[in-house]
């Protein structure tokens, strides 16, 4: 037997109400994220902040002083490049809760969202060196959506 729609809408609300007070959680620890990645010759490290914005460049070991001026600046743009690529990914698993259809309410779908087009094709390829991490945290509120109690 099907349930009364009254007690469908009071749990959708409910899931609703729970979505919204996840998103703001989330906007909150987004706003807060940064991520530091080195240059591959270990020479930068670039820092980006949440909106992949350049937000604090070093030049470590004084290595600099033995490159050339495209050398050092093809190391910044490839440690910005990275963590900037991983700011995306943040912010693609910190909002993939949202994408997912609802397991208590099935009329509520999620949405899509085409990360690639927003973030280009780098954002989706494998990494495996996703070690390099800032002050960012891992979202609290991943299972806030399952009602299972956990923060």
């Amino acid at each position: 037997m099907t349930e009364p729609l009254e007690k469908r809408l009071e749990k959708a609300m409910a899931e609703l109400q729970a979505a919204q007070e996840a998103m703001a959680r989330t906007e909150r620890e987004l706003r807060q994220a940064s991520f530091a990645v080195l240059s591959s010759d270990r020479a930068v490290r670039a820092t980006v902040g949440p909106q992949g914005e350049l937000t604090g460049i070093e030049f470590l070991e004084n290595k600099y002083r033995d490159m050339s001026p495209q050398e050092l600046a093809a190391s910044v743009l490839e440690a910005a490049a990275a963590a900037r690529v991983k700011m995306n990914r943040h912010v693609m698993k910190a909002m993939a809760p949202f994408t997912e259809p609802s397991s208590n309410v099935p009329e509520l779908k999620g949405f899509e969202v085409d990360w690639e087009r927003i973030f280009g094709p780098e954002v989706l390829r494998d990494d495996d060196e996703d070690t390099t991490r800032g002050a960012g945290h891992g979202p609290g509120w991943r299972d806030a959506l399952d009602e299972d109690g956990e923060d």
